[in-house]
């Protein structure tokens, strides 16, 4: 294979060889007269190039008068350069200054292969960038591999994602129409500051990002799409925040908000079934039966569980499954996943009548779900409505009045099958990429971090490269 290399004064030669990569520098212009190696600062090695520049005869010419201009000086210029494993580079050499004896203009000479506004080259500079475009390292990481400073790491990667979606000054506009959006809210930064993102349901990909949870989020990207792109989209998917869907009937009525059963169910859980829970464990404390009350006291997961998860865990701890290995070096002992799960729930219901209702809610309500018409959906949801106000407990009654108020939300799942499912996965990694990047105090930055990750697709290990059992 043959390979170019350049020699100590500065020619370039065709070498072939089986023995040796050569690595092209591609900093045009440049010669290299001598290499040395040294420790930083921060204790890592340093290959520094030392050499010089070549000065294009046209490079001479005054811009002002077009006279022949003169050296005036030297000053020296060090640009880091690609690392070689992890020894970092460094290229070392003498810019010319140069005026002009007839007009008496000034300039300095032009290095083709510096990146604009920073102090390496080129060719670090794409470097960095592909690396950060893999979206599967963090600037931190990026900064190590490349020997950049982390606050250059992030002007890199800035001006990168202005480039990839910011035209004009503008947020770029969705690169597709949508059918189906879903809306959430998510935790911004500590002090219960939120904001809210707007997901294509179709590609994963965020559309709109904005600070808060209130309608001026929505008002705010239906003027960016404009009402042309608005009329293609047929569904959104939400919570019960009144807010989203009063802000989507009011400008775009035609779209049908649809609420999923996630969303649900998650009220039910957190409104009633754990508010049941704890006042049956005080009613039964207040009687005297200790023993049932204690059986309450642990039992959250077991009764916020759907039976299939129940079935699952019993499964996994008949076949011995580790949940976290032990240790004979700091003495601690393995944990193995413990079975009784479902039986457990049955002698639940079994002892208390509220907790049979409550599975009872639940199992109508994911049967509800299966239903492609809306018609027999709205006849399985007033079913549910009614049983719950036919109890005498207030967090029941109080789910009841939830599901007669979202009714038309709720049926219209029958027709679009859409659920919040892909927003709570981006929910997912945006708390993963906050933690990674120890928070984000720049919003812009970190909001265009969200458009690019929503946009990468992220690589899994072949199965290949997993250890087998």
């Amino acid at each position: 294979m043959e390979y170019i290399r350049t020699t100590a004064s500065g020619q370039m030669v065709m070498e072939q060889s089986t023995s040796y990569l050569f690595i092209p520098s591609q900093l045009y212009g440049f010669h290299n007269t001598q290499t040395t190696y040294k420790v930083t600062r921060t204790g890592r090695g340093a290959y520094v190039y030392h050499g010089y520049l070549d000065t294009p005869e046209e490079e001479r010419i005054c811009p002002c008068c077009g006279a022949t201009m003169h050296i005036n000086g030297t000053s020296e210029v060090s640009l880091r350069h690609l690392p070689v494993g992890r020894e970092l580079g460094i290229v070392r050499f003498p810019r010319s200054q140069f005026r002009c004896p007839k007009c008496g203009a000034t300039k300095v000479q032009f290095i083709p292969f510096r990146a604009r506004r920073h102090r390496i080259t080129e060719q670090l500079y794409q470097f960095a960038r592909g690396l950060l475009a893999l979206g599967v390292f963090n600037n931190k990481q990026v900064s190590s591999m490349t020997g950049l400073g982390e606050n250059v790491v992030k002007e890199i990667d800035l001006e990168r994602l202005k480039e990839k979606y910011i035209i004009n000054g503008k947020l770029f506009k969705p690169e597709q129409q949508a059918r189906y959006l879903g809306i959430d809210e998510f935790l911004l930064h500590s002090g219960y500051r939120y904001a809210t993102l707007i997901v294509d349901l179709e590609t994963g990909h965020i559309l709109w990002l904005g600070r808060g949870k209130s309608k001026q989020v929505v008002y705010d990207f239906i003027d960016h799409v404009g009402l042309e792109w608005m009329d293609g989209v047929e569904a959104v998917a939400c919570d019960m925040n009144s807010d989203f869907q009063e802000a989507f009937e009011e400008r775009c009525p035609h779209i049908q908000v649809v609420f999923d059963h996630f969303h649900i169910v998650k009220n039910f859980n957190e409104k009633v079934v754990k508010r049941v829970r704890i006042d049956e464990q005080e009613r039964l404390m207040e009687e005297g039966d200790t023993d049932a009350a204690k059986a309450l006291k642990h039992s959250r997961y077991i009764l916020t569980s759907n039976r299939s998860t129940l079935q699952k865990k019993d499964a996994e701890a008949a076949e011995g499954k580790v949940l976290r290995k032990g240790s004979d070096l700091f003495g601690t002992d393995a944990v193995v996943r413990k079975g009784g799960n479902e039986e457990r729930y049955d002698e639940l219901l079994k002892q208390n009548k509220l907790l049979f209702t409550l599975d009872l809610v639940k199992e109508k309500l994911a049967d509800a779900y299966t239903e492609t018409d809306e018609a027999r959906m709205a006849d399985k949801i007033t079913e549910i409505i009614d049983l719950c106000q036919s109890t005498s407990c207030k967090p029941l009654h109080w789910f009841g009045r939830l599901l007669l108020n979202h009714f038309e939300g709720i049926i219209a799942h029958a027709t679009y099958h859409i659920s919040s499912g892909k927003v709570e996965g981006i929910n997912q990694r945006i708390k993963t990429l906050r933690r990674q990047g120890y928070g984000y105090p720049d919003d812009e930055y970190f909001f265009l971090k969200l458009f690019d990750m929503s946009r990468t697709n992220r690589h899994q290990d072949p199965k290949s490269h997993t250890k087998s059992d």
